[in-house]
């Protein structure tokens, strides 16, 4: 079996900052215009810009029906309603939160597997799992009280499902294309034809127009919009999307600090306790999918 080697070891830390610093990039957009808006601009805006460097690197649209039906997963689960509900919820929970939240996916994807696909779910997995519900547990029992942060942790967990069924749906449908760059771009293309019309018919539009945002603005699209992506897809293709999805324990550990760092967020000493836990549990479940 192939060995993980230091390039994509370097390949799946730079995935998780990267991903991880978008939730606080987000937050950021939030609190400057609407959600469905910000989101539908990154999207078309992305889509075009990578589909004229996937064109300069000689890329072309050569997809199986496979692939195609894998692009729209993509662009409807992934972008349209992960990351649209993320940015909703953004309006009223923190970063930090939301990051946490959304760290759960391998836990949640190896639940589904056992429900769905009926993959047998061992003692450790099971451990892995409980444990990442308790780290859970153990930062969000005093949040849940604020009604609106109640309503953006709701919201958040609805979007890790989605990404959930869409990991499952999915995947390594995209291992053996060289057209990468191509794909990315058209299921950005797709996030943006689904969102638009919502932006259109319930939100007034508007934008704090500030150096701030523009900052944010730009890395979304560049950073977790195209470099996140295509670092994803390339790590998945050179090592498999189960050891890839093990970089995921990370993604509680720089999500809290980015958003403490730049947003000045409070953390606690119980928060970073279960963020701990919260990393054991997804490194014990990944560790297992490892050995299989």
């Amino acid at each position: 079996m192939k060995l993980i080697d230091f390039s994509s070891i370097l390949m799946g830390v730079c995935f998780s900052i990267i991903w991880s610093s978008a939730f606080t990039s987000a937050r950021i957009l939030m609190m400057n215009a609407p959600p469905f808006m910000v989101l539908s601009a990154r999207f078309l805006i992305s889509g075009f810009l990578g589909i004229i460097i996937a064109i300069i690197l000689g890329q072309k649209i050569d997809l199986t029906k496979q692939e195609w039906f894998a692009i729209f997963s993509i662009g409807v689960c992934q972008n349209a309603l992960y990351l649209g509900l993320n940015f909703v919820a953004l309006q009223w929970i923190g970063a930090n939160m939301a990051v946490i939240i959304a760290s759960l996916l391998p836990l949640v994807v190896a639940v589904f597997s056992w429900i769905i696909l009926g993959d047998k779910l061992s003692i450790l997995g099971t451990v892995g799992i409980v444990l990442g519900i308790s780290g859970v547990l153990v930062i969000m029992i005093d949040k849940t009280v604020d009604q609106s942060k109640f309503v953006g942790i709701f919201l958040c967990s609805l979007a890790l499902l989605a990404l959930a069924v869409a990991t499952i749906l999915i995947g390594n449908a995209f291992r053996n294309n060289k057209n990468l760059m191509i794909i990315i771009s058209l299921q950005m293309l797709v996030g943006c034809i689904v969102l638009l019309p919502f932006t259109i018919i319930f939100e007034k539009w508007f934008v704090n127009l500030s150096a701030l945002f523009i900052i944010a603005f730009s890395y979304q699209i560049l950073m977790p919009g195209l470099l996140g992506t295509l670092i994803w897809f390339l790590l998945v293709k050179r090592i498999g999307a189960t050891k890839a999805a093990a970089f995921h324990f990370l993604n509680p550990f720089f999500g809290v600090l980015i958003a403490a760092a730049i947003l000045a967020e409070p953390l606690s000493f119980r928060d970073c306790i279960g963020v701990v836990i919260i990393m054991v549990g997804i490194l014990v479940v990944q560790i297992k999918r490892l050995k299989k």
